[in-house]
């Protein structure tokens, strides 16, 4: 795979929440080039089955599916079991699984309340509840990494959008508590906040997005997943053993902090 380190994360098991299609399903191809075993984590079995399968078929490696709902804490739980069942530890948990498909954009006082709190459970709890599934497991080994994936529209304050813009800036806080409390267990937490990335999805739904995006970009180009992808394997890596707490804005230059 082109910007590949093959053998960087040789003996990594890696779980990779929301990896049947997307940003998701980049970042475990990519985790798979590096040498990592990965696990692709999906609430929708049949997808997470198939692309276990196709990103094995394409490395000549079997690839475990899990499914799991990261709202719901038991089903965290379960997912964290079956790998360690499987592989004996957990190296790396990508916190990717969210939700933004199919929200509508409407001013932050005419977001109907559960809606409101379904991105919450989703984006806010989900990572948390992951991150809760796996520490034990990182904390008996003495290491690990953990790479949420957050958002540059925190940075922008993009309209429209409120509980997203919320749920992903409740994550860059998470991250840093997270990077504070698991640092005495040698567990490193980071964050990677893509800005509007060429997906199927990104493309149906956005609208001007990607137009606008490229137009305000220090580097006018197209952000694609494959590159999102390349930064959570340096975050995953020992080329980042000093970065923890961090949140890394992967944008082509739209927003600076």
């Amino acid at each position: 795979m082109s910007g590949s380190t093959p053998g960087r994360l040789a003996g990594n098991v890696a779980i990779v929440t929301g990896s049947a299609r997307g940003i998701g399903y980049a970042i475990a191809e990519r985790l798979l080039a590096d040498g990592a075993d990965v696990v692709v984590a999906d609430i929708a079995a049949e997808p997470a089955a198939a692309a276990a399968g196709s990103l094995g078929a394409a490395v000549g490696r079997d690839v475990q599916s899990v499914v799991v709902d990261i709202g719901d804490e038991a089903s965290t739980a379960a997912m964290a079991a079956a790998v360690v069942e499987r592989h004996g530890c957990i190296d790396v948990l990508v916190n990717n699984a969210g939700l933004m498909a199919g929200l509508a954009r409407r001013p932050f006082d005419e977001i109907p309340v559960d809606e409101w709190d379904r991105v919450m459970a989703v984006n806010v709890r989900g990572t948390w509840n992951a991150a809760k599934a796996v520490t034990p497991t990182m904390r008996a080994q003495g290491s690990g990494h953990i790479v949420n994936v957050a958002s540059d529209t925190t940075l922008s304050g993009v309209p429209g959008l409120a509980h997203y813009v919320a749920s992903k800036g409740a994550i860059d806080a998470l991250t840093r508590v997270l990077a504070r409390e698991l640092g005495t267990h040698g567990i490193a937490v980071n964050a990677v906040a893509p800005g509007f990335t060429i997906t199927d999805a990104a493309l149906v739904e956005g609208g001007d997005a990607r137009e606008r995006s490229v137009a305000a970009r220090a580097l006018h180009r197209d952000v694609t997943p494959a590159e999102i992808a390349g930064v959570v394997a340096f975050l995953a890596s020992a080329d980042a053993e000093l970065l923890t707490g961090q949140i890394v804005v992967a944008n082509a230059g739209c927003v600076f902090r």
